[in-house]
């Protein structure tokens, strides 16, 4: 063959070889949310490379039956295509004739090779891979116009593969179903690029995290909750609004354990305003609570609110005790988290680059994500920071007791009638000490060491 038309031939082959390639990798690569929001913006052929990636078999089988016939016809021509211009270059370095002829065959085939490599493979991949919803709707149109002419060879192969597939009981079609790991993952991956800002990724962590995260999790705990009793008088309910301001009440009678409902301040304020007595005992003033189980998720109380037309609710136990109250705001203020909270509410506090103050009672959720951890030991043992350190401790932690884990050094600083308040973590750093030995059950989850003072 001339060697003109073999190069001519070898730049056609590695054209097409490239075309393929780009086509593959871009179909595949392409979002499918991206591809929907440009057809429903009117482009057709963004809905034309949905309809392929929704049934890929005939596209990609056209594609490889291109990729595989220009790589042997590459194979045929390439040996030969630069041959003739390096083989009398080499003849002027006085080599054989046997020799010239061999390592310009050589050569010519490297070379033709490595621009197979370079041009139609790596810089087309390359560049699929940085845009391919752009580069797929503009191959998508080229790629039918072959799929057509190769139809026939298109329909034999595509059915000897689907026969593989059953007969190894292979899905045959990609799962598209997005689960909130994806969703997650895309809310980390926007925040790392700075679409997303920190609070705006915290909110999307938190609204996916209803559905795993208990009522109790976001309540206000039993021994914080301000009640009145159905006997108290008129100058104790004064007394104790003014002294703790609120806009529910949890009334109950003899103890908290027997709840009857509840007050709403505003019908006190009305009373008052009226001058009318704002005895519980009067009518109509107590309301009807909604009662749900400790176990609920949140995602499921906000269907409780919704389906009951409430925003108060009071959480109790198997043994019918109660544990705490919630409302909406409780919920709401978990999903927004920092963005609600007055500073001096947050419960982690982070005091330097590797350490923290954190409140006992919060979350462990919320502990995983500001310490960076994946899991704590027996999680499911507990719900909050004070949890874990019972666990760990296999006792009622007292002031300065201190838990090693992960790298990580918990520190109890105030505890309350048995409460824990304040928990300093520290991250270790090369060469800082611990614990050789720990003397507690929960050794053998990690290293502990617990001091022996008296609270």
């Amino acid at each position: 063959m001339d060697p003109i038309a073999s190069l001519l031939l070898i730049a056609g082959l590695i054209a097409a070889s490239a075309f393929f390639s780009i086509s593959e990798l871009a179909v595949a690569a392409a979002r499918r949310l991206r591809l929907r929001q440009m057809a429903d913006l009117g482009d057709a052929r963004a809905q034309r490379v949905l309809n392929v990636q929704e049934e890929p078999g005939d596209f990609f089988t056209a594609i490889q039956i291109g990729m595989n016939t220009v790589a042997i016809l590459g194979g045929v021509v390439g040996e030969g295509a630069f041959a003739p211009l390096i083989q009398p270059l080499l003849l002027r370095l006085q080599l054989p004739q046997s020799h010239a002829e061999t390592l310009s065959a050589v050569a010519s085939f490297v070379l033709v090779t490595s621009l197979f490599i370079l041009l139609a493979d790596l810089f087309p991949k390359r560049l699929g891979m940085s845009a391919p919803e752009q580069v797929a709707v503009r191959v998508v149109g080229p790629m039918h116009a072959v799929l057509t002419l190769l139809k026939p060879v298109v329909w034999l192969f595509k059915r000897l593969t689907d026969g593989l597939f059953k007969l190894l009981g292979l899905p045959d079609r990609r799962d598209d179903a997005v689960t909130p790991d994806d969703i997650l993952a895309m809310a980390q991956a926007g925040a790392d690029a700075g679409v997303l800002a920190g609070a705006e990724h915290r909110v999307i962590e938190n609204v996916i995290e209803l559905d795993t995260r208990l009522v109790t999790s976001s309540m206000t705990a039993r021994d914080s909750i301000i009640h009145f009793l159905l006997d108290d008088s008129e100058a104790l309910i004064r007394a104790r609004i003014d002294q703790y301001p609120h806009s529910t009440y949890l009334v109950c009678d003899g103890d908290i354990d027997h709840v009857v409902g509840y007050v709403d301040s505003k019908d006190l304020l009305s009373r008052v305003l009226k001058n009318q007595s704002i005895a519980l005992n009067s009518e109509g003033l107590i309301k009807k609570v909604l009662m749900v189980p400790d176990r609920l998720t949140l995602s499921e109380m906000l269907a409780q609110f919704r389906q009951a037309y409430e925003d108060f609710a009071v959480i109790v136990n198997e043994y019918s005790l109660v544990v705490g109250i919630i409302t909406i705001n409780d919920v709401m203020s978990t999903v927004m988290g920092s963005l609600m909270a007055p500073l001096d509410e947050e419960q982690i506090v982070q005091r330097d680059a590797n350490s923290w103050l954190i409140d006992g009672v919060t979350p462990i959720e919320d502990v995983l994500r500001a310490l960076d951890l994946d899991s704590l030991p027996h999680q499911e043992d507990y719900e909050t920071l004070a949890g874990f350190l019972m666990v760990m401790l296999r006792r009622i932690p007292r002031r300065t007791d201190t838990v090693f884990w992960g790298g990580l050094r918990f520190e109890v600083l105030d505890v309350d009638s048995y409460k824990i308040d304040q928990v300093m973590v520290t991250r270790l750093q090369p060469g800082d000490s611990m614990p050789g030995t720990a003397t507690d059950q929960g050794a053998q989850h990690g290293h502990i060491e617990a001091d022996s003072k008296s609270m």
